[in-house]
């Protein structure tokens, strides 16, 4: 079913103010609220649409974008728009309902965290860390030693978190549940629990190691491998060394972000490499063999053609950056730079007049079609 105009869910005006928005989503969220109208899907799907349209036209960057291109303008934006609704992008539930807030996450799943039972295992976090790299390690790959810290399970308590084998117990507040619930009106709003704080269990005698979390933060060297032919921005992960779990859950992941350091006279394009070589006259005009330094620091010969162009680029052929996880590679473009010369001896002097006169070059020249230009 097409999506209804985001102006026309709230029952405002285009030209409608924030106030008047935000009146028009608290009486819809009121009368479909879930909690209001339990297992009414109709009711839920028109508090979404409600809440979808209220976080779009109270952002005024989205609704300058929404007025502008449509729901088209908003696809691949966090939030509203072709994505859908987020609860955990949303910050206006606050400022509209107050307490009500926790409602809406656990609703759109934004409140999982608050509902997520800390006594039951869980993965643990993951962590990122960014390496900078020179351009040649990104070329030609290489073993780095990084450090960085993270959460290994307490070897004292073996991350249970209770000292001399003290175990959690039922959390005699909430029951267990890890939330506690109030009632204000018809609405009836989840909170976690101040007791446990949303555990659903207590430890009555906390190890003293970790403080009760079962966890303690470690210092961790490890060799990462960058494979050759490496961009800038990549990630590495590698995988179960991030923070410990919990509750005898698996590790997270290091995730390695690498940046690549520019290089002074080579640059990258996808897997081709490029640089610059200069050219004198002579040398342009009569063609010549040159020997250019590559990357690796070998002597590649390069064959300069009679007569070729200032910034006519020249290809060799798998001489780029390598493929992963193939043996093939990019190619090398090699541009040509004529340069004229700066100072002149007289026997050279001499020798560019007589070389002019011989051109027989126009004082008055034609010009050149921008097309003969771009197709050279």
């Amino acid at each position: 079913m097409a999506k209804r105009d985001y102006y026309e869910v709230l029952g405002v005006s285009k030209g409608a103010s924030k106030d008047e928005i935000k009146k028009g989503y608290r009486k819809l969220a009121i009368q479909y609220h879930p909690d209001k109208n339990p297992g009414n899907k109709e009711a839920e799907e028109k508090f979404k649409e409600a809440t979808e349209a209220y976080e779009v036209l109270s952002d005024e960057e989205k609704r300058k974008i929404y007025d502008q291109y449509g729901f088209a303008g908003l696809d691949g934006m966090a939030g509203g728009g072709a994505g859908g609704f987020n609860a955990g992008n949303f910050r206006d539930f606050d400022d509209i309902f107050g307490d009500f807030g926790s409602v809406f996450e656990n609703i759109f799943g934004g409140g999982s965290r608050r509902s997520s039972r800390a006594s039951e295992p869980g993965q643990g976090a993951n962590l990122r860390y960014d390496l900078e790299i020179s351009f040649q390690e990104a070329v030609f790959g290489t073993k780095r030693e990084i450090s960085f810290n993270h959460d290994e399970t307490c070897t004292t308590c073996s991350g249970t978190g209770g000292a001399n084998g003290a175990s959690r117990k039922t959390c005699p507040t909430c029951q267990g549940t890890g939330q506690v619930r109030r009632s204000a009106g018809f609405f009836s709003v989840a909170q976690p629990c101040p007791a446990c704080h949303g555990a659903g269990s207590v430890i009555d005698n906390p190890c003293t190691d970790c403080s009760g979390t079962g966890v303690k933060s470690k210092k961790r060297k490890i060799i990462v491998t960058i494979p050759a032919g490496v961009d800038d921005g990549k990630r590495i992960a590698i995988p179960r060394q991030g923070h410990a779990g919990r509750n005898g859950g698996a590790p997270g992941d290091l995730f390695v972000f690498i940046h690549v350091s520019p290089h002074e006279s080579f640059e990258r394009d996808g897997q081709d490499l490029y640089c610059a070589i200069p050219v004198t006259f002579s040398q342009a005009a009569l063609g010549t063999d040159l020997f250019v330094t590559s990357l690796d620091g070998r002597k590649i010969k390069v064959k300069i053609p009679a007569g070729i162009q200032n910034g006519k680029l020249l290809r060799l052929k798998d001489e780029g950056v390598p493929i992963i996880n193939s043996s093939k590679k990019g190619d090398l473009y090699i541009k040509v730079i004529i340069q004229s010369p700066s100072r002149l001896s007289q026997k050279e002097k001499n020798l560019y007049e007589e070389i002019s006169k011989l051109e027989g070059a126009s004082t008055s020249p034609k010009l050149i079609k921008l097309s003969e230009i771009r197709n050279s």
